[in-house]
């Protein structure tokens, strides 16, 4: 579902992604790991569209993301580590909104947005304008927006940064039944803990080279420390 092939990203002289190779299938959760600036975001932005790559290729769901972009991106439920919402729609405009420019016929988005609503639990806030929204509401909007049409494929940049336990509970919840209904997600996060606890694999990444990918449950008996955590393993391998 998401293939990246020899990926190499330059800003002048700064190599920000090099050489980068690796597959997400469907219905595998995977987690990309990384300390700041070693080139996490830069490649979420060459999955979805947003960068070209210097060198190497991208397929997301069979498409080249540079040569056939339309197919690509329709493919995709991109939730980016700042929300961003127009601040006069209310939820339920700005769900519909998404849904058209993915070209969701209006009585399917109608169930949809109306499923995802209740999933999410936002109530009775779907009716309210956005500009009226906690730092948790944007992000359940944010990520209803990248479900309306039914993704197959889920790119995720820091989905938990400022959530509430419970906002946080709904949106592990929601990712996992996505990948158990063979969605492929790819996840950066900083939160190991939550890698640990939902993903099926992951992969560090280290001034823009993957140094390892590896199942969690085999990347626990890499520990030096003998303990089984995922952090002293990640700690060890980018220190």
């Amino acid at each position: 579902m998401i293939h990246l092939d020899q990926v190499t990203k330059q800003f002048g002289s700064v190599t920000a992604v090099n050489n980068l190779t690796l597959d997400v299938k469907a219905g595998e959760f995977f987690g990309f790991l990384g300390p700041n600036g070693a080139g996490k975001t830069t490649t979420i932005k060459m999955m979805t569209g947003l960068f070209a790559p210097t060198s190497g290729t991208i397929s997301i769901g069979g498409f080249d993301i540079v040569r056939n972009p339309l197919e690509a991106k329709s493919a995709i439920g991109y939730i980016p580590d700042q929300p961003f919402l127009y601040e006069k729609l209310t939820g339920r405009e700005y769900l519909h909104f998404s849904a058209g420019l993915f070209k969701v016929p209006h009585e399917v988005a109608v169930d949809r947005i109306d499923e995802l609503s209740e999933i999410l639990e936002v109530g009775t806030w779907i009716d309210r304008r956005v500009e009226e929204y906690s730092q948790g509401m944007r992000q359940r909007i944010t990520i209803a927006a990248a479900l309306v049409h039914d993704p197959r494929i889920l790119v995720i940049d820091e989905p938990m940064v400022g959530l509430d336990p419970r906002s946080a509970f709904l949106v592990k919840n929601i990712f996992v039944r996505k990948a158990k209904e063979g969605a492929a997600i790819f996840m950066s996060t900083h939160s190991l803990y939550i890698a640990e606890e939902i993903c099926d694999t992951v992969g560090i990444i280290k001034d823009g080279k993957l140094i390892l990918k590896d199942r969690v449950d085999a990347i626990h008996n890499l520990s030096r420390t003998g303990d089984g955590r995922l952090e002293s393993v990640f700690l060890e391998l980018t220190q």
